[in-house]
């Protein structure tokens, strides 16, 4: 049986930085943003938008009056909770007007988030196979003002319904995994902004890719050459480069170059958006199928995830049959193109705005479909669609 991604799409708020008004701002080379790190814009929220508006406008793209009835499980992967307790999921399900009896839950470990509620949903539909699993994986991405982070900053969601026979992505069985327990990136819960040691999470996540890339070798003894494309967690665009680049040699010239032509597509939003954490593997697959005129029907993509502190996976799918047809191509590239330029005034002030806190009351307006209108009694109260 089948299982795997049937629909698939991101949202991201209608606000966004220019790197080079950035990069004059803090008195660096706009190149250094550009082709350094690789990037060119930054998604920015309002300070109305969190995980669960984010991941509600993304879902509502996919989520049809028939897939409310058959759903079974919202997961949702992040590491910007909103609650110690209550899961984004929840109100994501009250939301979307999800059936009932439903499962609803957050997943916690980094930028891996997303792909272990991936996982678990391919493990339900395979015992369940006429239900259908919606995945999201939302976060809002920050390092702090003039930090130096700042750049690789990015806010957004990604929503997937996971079901059988899907029509985009059929996930193959066979994955490698790998945990270590690395302090190179976290957050203590008293902190608005994670701890990042950088020299640390970039050696860490080249090493991780080589080796569940080097265990998957041993375990199908397939190479490079199988793979007509690579997908990488995009924490900055340059950074899954460097890893594809670790072990490139390893393939003929052909190979080579399509797996980095494929690369650069699979970059495309990322480079406009900047870091999703949970979401940026999606976002990067989503680019590349939306941006690739050369995939087709049976190509078979490998997916890199991974998420700080560390855990790691290296798993695979291929691609069915007009799945061009399923996707959102033409309604994201409207959605990046009709967002807002800010002012680097404009953006900080954006960024310093809080919500209430202490039980202390506010009321928001909005023109994004799911949105917060107001905080009272320590509670956010969200706009249905």
């Amino acid at each position: 049986m089948k299982i795997g991604i049937d629909r698939l799409s991101f949202f991201v708020p209608n606000l966004f930085l220019d790197m080079t008004e950035l990069a004059q701002r803090r008195g660096d080379d706009p190149a250094k943003y550009h082709i350094g790190i690789g990037q060119d814009q930054m998604a920015v929220s309002r300070v109305s938008e969190d995980i669960v508006t984010l991941g509600a406008n993304a879902a509502s793209k996919i989520v049809t009056e028939e897939d409310k009835e058959l759903i079974d499980m919202v997961i949702v992967g992040t590491e910007s909770g909103i609650d110690q307790s209550k899961a984004s999921a929840v109100i994501i399900h009250h939301l979307l007007k999800v059936q009932p009896f439903a499962r609803s839950f957050e997943v916690k470990e980094a930028c891996y988030g997303g792909t272990a509620a991936l996982q678990m949903a391919k493990e339900y539909i395979k015992n369940h196979p006429e239900r259908k699993v919606l995945v999201i994986a939302s976060d809002i991405a920050r390092y702090g003002l003039a930090s130096g982070g700042e750049v690789t900053q990015g806010v957004g969601a990604v929503a997937m319904m996971i079901t059988k026979d899907p029509r985009i992505l059929s996930l193959e069985d066979t994955s490698v995994f790998l945990t270590e327990d690395i302090y190179d990136f976290w957050r203590p819960v008293y902190n608005q902004f994670p701890e990042v040691d950088g020299p640390l999470s970039n050696s860490t996540y080249i090493e991780s890719f080589q080796k569940v890339w080097n265990q998957y070798k041993a375990v199908t003894g397939r190479s490079l050459a199988d793979y007509d494309a690579l997908s990488f967690h995009i924490p900055y665009t340059k950074m899954g480069k460097k890893a594809l680049q670790s072990v490139i040699d390893e393939a003929d010239g052909v190979t080579q170059e399509r797996l980095l032509a494929r690369y650069e597509e699979a970059i495309v939003y990322s480079r406009r958006i900047g870091n999703l954490y949970t979401g940026s593997l999606y976002l990067g697959l989503i680019s590349l199928l939306e941006n690739s005129e050369i995939l087709k029907a049976g190509d078979r993509i490998g997916l890199f995830s991974y998420g700080s502190g560390a855990v790691s996976e290296f798993f695979t799918g291929y691609l069915e049959e007009n799945y061009q047809e399923f996707l959102f191509k033409e309604d994201h590239q409207e959605m990046l193109d009709s967002r807002k330029e800010l002012t680097v005034d404009e953006y900080e002030e954006v960024f310093n705005e809080k919500l209430p806190e202490h039980g202390a009351s506010a009321e928001y307006t909005s023109d994004v479909p799911f949105s917060i209108y107001k905080v009272a009694d320590n509670i956010r109260y969200y706009k249905e669609n």
